[in-house]
């Protein structure tokens, strides 16, 4: 009886240390899908937060605290058969940041390219080796390892290499897919540029500053907020040089500061007169989209 207890203890305590990697909110919205079984869309989005929460990514251990904070969010605009559905999906990705109660928004994208089969009460189930052609398992798993190379990005320097090459697998078998998404031709915004742009070499720079954003400059500011907003500001020049030699697609570095911007803006908000329109002028160049939001950091005096 004893020796039963200890192996119950020791199988407990294992399935305990490789919790899954993902603490991952799931939504599906179908407002604009008239006349359908609106219970559907419920039990799609059981098994979709089924298969990302219990899915294991990696060969790391987890404990549950440690588990990744994501969502994602389907807006079902179409139904344009018994088993396909057309749409948006927002991703969503957080990390807390060290010593203190804040997180920060690491991606928040919108993917205008989602149509998929999925019949209700199908098991849903990736195998790494092949593209599913119903196409919602690939979207799913393209996205988890995304968000995975960012997040090790975040915590290692070019930690996320391996799951980046993993989410390019899942693109490179999509290829000869008939759903967009997955083509450089596709559009500017895509999935397919999104692996581009991690694993080019115009864009190591890119992955290099992630790292210091985060780890030499958030995670410092609870001990030593100058040292921690110097760390970023070093960043901002180097993001403006990748903005600079990815004159062809930088949709990566445009989604880091779709996320990013507010969070800096308030970095900056108590910065002397010089570090503030420096941080201005290099946000400019890297950012002009949201030139506006930085306005508020230049000096106007």
């Amino acid at each position: 009886m004893i020796l039963r207890n200890i192996i119950i203890m020791l199988i407990i305590s294992v399935l305990s240390a490789n919790a899954q990697e993902l603490q991952c909110s799931v939504s599906v919205q179908s407002a604009s899908v008239q006349g359908t079984n609106k219970q559907i869309y419920e039990n799609m989005r059981n098994a979709l937060s089924d298969f990302m929460n219990n899915q294991i990514w990696t060969n790391d251990r987890y404990d549950n605290k440690e588990r990744i904070e994501c969502s994602f969010n389907f807006n079902i605009t179409d139904q344009i058969a018994s088993n396909e559905f057309k749409g948006t999906l927002t991703v969503q990705l957080r990390r807390p940041v060290f010593n203190s109660a804040y997180t920060t928004t690491m991606i928040n994208l919108q993917d205008n390219d989602i149509q998929f089969r999925y019949n209700e009460g199908q098991q849903l189930a990736f195998n790494p080796s092949s593209y599913d052609s119903d196409n919602l398992i690939p979207i799913l798993a393209f996205y988890a390892y995304f968000m995975l190379g960012m997040d090790y990005d975040s915590f290692s320097m070019n930690g996320g290499t391996d799951y980046f090459k993993k989410a390019e697998t899942i693109v490179n078998q999509a290829q000869s897919s008939t759903f967009a998404g997955w083509k450089s031709y596709d559009g500017t915004k895509n999935r397919y540029w999104l692996i581009n742009n991690a694993l080019d070499d115009n864009h190591k720079i890119f992955r290099t500053q992630v790292y210091n954003y985060h780890r030499k400059g958030l995670d410092q500011m609870a001990d030593n907020v100058d040292m921690g907003r110097t760390a970023i500001f070093d960043t901002l020049d180097e993001f403006r040089k990748v903005k600079q030699r990815s004159s062809r697609n930088a949709y990566l570095l445009s989604l880091f500061f779709t996320a990013k911007a507010d969070e800096i803006v308030n970095i900056f908000s108590e910065s002397p007169v010089m570090e503030k329109n420096k941080a201005y002028e290099y946000l400019s160049a890297a950012d002009p989209g949201n030139i506006s939001k930085y306005e508020k950091i230049k000096d106007k005096k």
